[in-house]
């Protein structure tokens, strides 16, 4: 269903249109729901099970479909778009190979929270469980990994699960769910009713917070001498920004904010302390491990954090603001739960929050930072990845949406750049993917298609969804694609040489590809940086450049993550390195 006319058409019009009850297949009846849901970009592959819904895509002109090269740069896109939108995230791919290529992303969205549906193909419904051509159980393999998911095995509930699955990927706490159509579905055809209700027997998440544990943690708060706050990326999905700003300023109580949490407060702000926990800030985690008062917020005190979780937090009484209560002392014992949204429970503290007790506690804060700062040893000689970190982020003030992939160049950006705006740190935090950086910025350049969106990787990383820089070049997509390239495995390569006495095993990367090269062969414009002058002027050049760039900054092989805290150490048994 082609709607020509939608530039002169109302939004109003154009819904009525979908709106309408024709006999139309099961592909058209997702594409017309997916507009409904007010889709705005889906990320895919075609094949065989899903050639129907490609067919019925022929005559939507409003549908804005990115071809991808590989089922897994799909899914990070959509993942991407989503947490820099805040909007539901779409990707689609055929049954077999096309749905297994996706579990990496499934995975690393479900383990961060974000909100995607994930659409997928399959034979025909009576060739399910005969092993034929490219069929695969993708809902069994998904289900610990979906916060739901659907095998749609008649066309009439296509409507009513697509509506489900956007309520249920969006409300809560946030996550993945994947519907799969079989082929004979997408096929049939019945006239069109649309689903605007949803009701789901035994789904209720908890907005609203019991007003009681919100009374105990102010009454907490007007007791504690050394309050902290440790938010988590919960603040970025719920769009609480705002309000935990203005209970930090009502409380004045210190605040960390871990690796998904970055973006969600403001790191100019003076009550700041950085991020804790592994490659976490010396302030954050003496803060962590003195304070008589630790307020989790949207945040699930994983083990990146915690370290050593028998000696976390020693002396605190923990208070704990989750919309998933199953989160709520799955790792620490917690003393005051708030279940809620975090939106909502910090606004109904905020009622009757005041100032804490906290003047000598924000003193010896202030004094931490100003002994133990993060540092590195500079040098004119040589490119340092710090500096490139510390120089994205002063050109650009700390407003660009920056994407990283996982390993020493992710914890150098959370260390060295200094996020200011929410949803602009987008990185794999959970699950730890490699490959995630990239493809995840051309998701976020497609939500905001005029502002700045910085990719960070490492030379590892880059390698693993490189074939996504056609989807750059063939639609001027501007990311600008950082390759931090020390020629190893750089963050295997410190463990290796820390923990287990510089045994370097199967590490070396010195095989990779020219990277400009690569960028040049796919049409993308390609730069190269040895030296702070170097990198100062490609940076520059790539600012000033319309279209996408990636920029090859190649640094020492042996430069490491500092401060760190060793698997089985408590936080505040940092290793400092160059600082100490």
């Amino acid at each position: 269903m082609s709607i020509e006319e939608r530039e002169v058409l109302s939004k109003e019009e154009v819904r009525a249109k979908l709106l309408q009850p024709d006999v139309i297949s099961g592909s058209e009846i997702l594409l017309r729901c997916l507009l409904l849901e007010e889709v705005e970009c889906i990320f895919g592959y075609p094949g065989g099970a899903v050639l129907n819904i490609y067919d019925a895509m022929y005559g939507f002109a409003n549908i804005n479909h990115i071809l991808t090269r590989h089922e897994q740069g799909a899914i990070h896109a959509a993942d991407g778009y989503a947490r820099a939108s805040g909007k539901v995230g779409v990707c689609i791919a055929t049954s077999g190979p096309g749905a297994t290529n996706l579990v990496t992303g499934i995975a690393t969205a479900f383990m961060d929270s974000v909100p995607l549906v994930v659409i997928t193909g399959n034979v025909a419904t009576n060739f399910i469980g005969t092993d034929a051509f490219q069929e695969a159980d993708i809902t069994g393999i998904t289900m610990p990994i979906t916060k739901h998911n659907y095998l749609v095995r008649n066309v009439e509930d296509l409507p009513r699960v697509i509506k489900e699955a956007f309520y249920i990927a969006s409300t809560g706490r946030k996550g993945p769910v994947l519907i799969d159509i079989p082929k004979d579905v997408s096929a049939n055809k019945i006239p069109f009713h649309h689903v605007d209700k949803v009701d789901i027997r035994g789904y209720n998440p908890t907005v609203m917070p019991n007003k009681l544990q919100v009374n105990k943690l102010i009454q907490a708060i007007e007791q504690a001498e050394s309050p902290v706050i440790l938010a988590g990326g919960g603040v970025v999905y719920a769009d609480a920004q705002e309000e935990l700003l203005e209970f930090v300023e009502k409380t004045q109580i210190p605040i960390t904010t871990t690796l998904l949490g970055l973006s969600g407060f403001s790191s100019a702000h003076p009550l700041w302390m950085g991020m804790p926990g592994m490659h976490g800030t010396y302030t954050a985690n003496m803060a962590l491990q003195n304070c008589d008062l630790l307020i989790g917020i949207g945040a699930r005190f994983d083990d990146r954090v915690t370290m050593k979780l028998s000696a976390f937090a020693p002396k605190a009484k923990i208070a704990h603001i989750d919309v998933d209560p199953a989160e709520i002392g799955k790792n620490v014992k917690t003393a005051i739960p708030c279940v809620g949204d975090v939106k909502t429970v910090l606004a109904v503290a905020n009622q009757t929050a005041k100032k804490a007790k906290s003047e000598a506690w924000i003193k010896h804060i202030d004094q931490l930072k100003a002994e133990k700062p993060l540092r590195y040893i500079k040098s004119d000689s040589e490119l340092k990845p710090q500096y490139v970190i510390e120089m994205l982020s002063d050109t650009t003030n700390g407003e660009a949406f920056v994407t990283t992939d996982v390993g020493q160049h992710q914890m150098w950006v959370a260390q060295y750049y200094k996020f200011k705006n929410p949803r602009s740190m987008i990185t794999s935090g959970g699950l730890g993917t490699m490959g995630f950086g990239f493809p995840s910025a051309i998701g976020a350049q497609m939500a905001h298609k005029g502002r700045l969106v910085i990719s960070v990787n490492g030379d590892g990383g880059m390698q693993m969804c490189a074939q996504e820089l056609a989807i750059c070049a063939i639609h001027n997509i501007p990311v600008k694609i950082v390759v931090i390239n020390n020629q190893v495995l750089g963050m295997v390569r410190q463990w290796q040489e820390i923990i287990y006495d510089n045994r370097y095993s199967h590490i070396d990367l010195s095989g990779s590809p020219d990277f400009v090269k690569l960028a040049e062969a796919y049409g993308v414009k390609g730069l190269r940086a040895t030296t702070n002058e170097e990198a100062q002027q490609a940076w520059q050049e790539a600012l000033a450049t319309d279209g996408p760039v990636l920029i090859d900054f190649q640094v020492r092989k042996d430069e490491n993550v500092f401060p760190m805290v060793t698997a089985g150490s408590a936080i505040d048994e940092m290793i400092m390195g160059d600082s100490e």
